[in-house]
């Protein structure tokens, strides 16, 4: 097994092995899903994350073996260089991942359990949740440094943003940091980037306002495209979720 772990946590390399090759039968289950599965550890009086991903099929099993970095070590190499950039996420501790001679098993990505109040997810599900507009505002505050720093976060959705609130003060930290790119974004780029997080056009019309100062650009120009690329998105969903509907009917 490959394992990679950070210089802060080296010394405790053999328990982290330990929780890593006791994964199934360890640990306290946080999100059991039909891909991969997250468990809190305790390791020396201290929690922390195990994410396990399920094995890829037979492409991505020779790819992830010898032309592609696995998921898990992607995430820790992205945890790393988001935190170079005072991007928050959840401290990396480090990933494993089980190699055979021409392809590819199971992979693991570790980090520290991160204390937080609420996700994107709350706004969108509590219109009535404290402070809302003002976290609405520092949220696309935050997705502005982001795009200004070169990081498209491909997955930016409801979930993925955990948030700590302060006395009006409010931090930001990703998770599920596997589908990253790292280059100048345009405009269509930056305005697409907003497309998966809600469909209300109320919150989208506070993003685009805030956005709009940001970038030094009309107010309806930024909301025009936000929203176009929202719309887009809702549809394209709302027709896989019809189509998801037919075939469960179809095979009773």
């Amino acid at each position: 097994m490959k394992i990679k772990i950070s210089e802060a946590y080296l010394k405790e390399k053999q328990e982290i092995e330990n929780l890593i090759s006791n994964f199934t039968g360890m640990g306290e289950v946080l999100i059991e899903g039909n891909r991969n599965s997250i468990k809190t550890f305790d390791l020396n009086g201290q929690k922390i994350n195990i994410k396990s991903f399920k094995i890829p099929n037979a492409v991505n099993k020779v790819a992830y073996r010898f032309f592609r970095k696995s998921k898990a070590e992607r995430s820790y190499l992205y945890a790393e260089h988001l935190i170079s950039m005072n991007i928050g996420t959840p401290y990396p501790i480090g990933f494993a991942q089980k190699q055979h001679t021409f392809t590819f098993g199971k992979s693991f990505y570790l980090s520290e359990q991160l204390p937080y109040d609420l996700t994107y997810r709350e706004l969108v599900t509590q219109p009535g949740y404290p402070e809302h507009e003002e976290i609405l505002r520092a949220f696309t505050k935050f997705t502005f440094d982001l795009h200004e720093k070169k990081i498209h976060f491909l997955d930016h959705s409801p979930g993925n943003t955990l948030i700590q609130r302060n006395n009006g003060d409010y931090r930001f930290f990703l998770v599920d940091l596997n589908r990253m790119d790292f280059k100048e974004l345009s405009f269509d780029e930056r305005m697409k980037n907003f497309s998966r997080l809600t469909p209300k056009k109320e919150m989208v019309e506070v993003m685009a306002s805030e956005y709009a100062e940001l970038i030094n650009r009309h107010y309806d120009e930024v909301f025009e495209k936000m929203w176009y690329f929202t719309d887009e998105f809702q549809q394209k969903f709302q027709r896989k979720q019809a189509l998801k509907k037919k075939i469960k009917f179809w095979k009773q």
